[in-house]
């Protein structure tokens, strides 16, 4: 398993000293090496990254200043010649922090620690259900448990979840059928419920994150059946 990564560095030397360690670690592939925060901002829209050796100390933006910019920055290990910089790094959420000169062994520390903090994030995301339906005419990856309710409109559905809603060609049936039963269940000819997210429910209702939907009266005792199983 390699890491994607970037150098951004303005010095030169520092960054062939360190594209030198990335090269040389089996865990590690580089994508790009970066002069300035300005080339590494345009080459993380271009490029999906796992980890970024980033030095602190660049003319016009330095290296928090990139952090701050982006919106869903990758794993970083901050390089500096500067140890006052060693708090304010953490304040970033950074995986490590390398000084000046950087040796073997403290940099193997930190990528070891990289890539177990990379396999933490994936198993989390693997442990997640999820299923991939066609919305917009792209295929997009829905996770099961962020699902709060499924409703018919017509020859299509729509999945309701606090994130916003997912519109897809499909009858409620058929999308029923790739739903695991002791998760979700049909309460009504035109609705699904998440029975995680099921808060209370009476002969004709089911409130379901804060939302009331239908409930048909032959699916009562089925319902209660269900949450008491959950």
């Amino acid at each position: 398993m390699k890491l994607r990564c970037i150098i951004v560095d303005d010095s030169f030397m520092q960054r062939t000293t360190v594209a030198r360690l990335v090269d040389n670690h089996p865990n590690l592939a580089k994508v790009a090496e970066y002069s300035n925060a300005i080339e590494a901002k345009n080459g993380l829209k271009n490029n999906e990254i796992d980890l970024i050796f980033l030095d602190v100390e660049m003319p016009i933006i330095s290296g928090f200043d990139l952090l701050e910019s982006l919106e869903n920055p990758p794993q970083v290990v901050l390089i500096t010649g500067n140890p006052d910089y060693a708090l304010k790094a953490f304040e970033y959420n950074v995986t490590d922090y390398l000084y000046k000169p950087i040796s073997l062994a403290r940099f193997d520390a930190s990528v070891k620690r990289a890539v177990a903090k990379y396999e933490q994030i994936n198993k989390l995301d693997e442990d997640e259900e999820y299923i991939f339906v066609k919305s917009n005419l792209r295929q997009r990856k829905v996770v099961l448990n962020d699902i709060n309710w499924v409703e018919a409109l017509g020859d299509y559905i729509k999945l309701v979840t606090n994130e916003g809603n997912v519109v897809i060609l499909s009858t409620m049936k058929s999308f029923d059928q790739k739903l695991p039963k002791d998760k979700f269940l049909r309460i009504h000819k035109s609705y699904i419920v998440n029975l995680e997210k099921v808060e209370k429910y009476n002969s004709k209702t089911v409130e379901v994150a804060g939302k009331q939907v239908p409930l048909s009266r032959h699916k009562k005792t089925e319902l209660a059946e269900a949450l008491y199983n959950v």
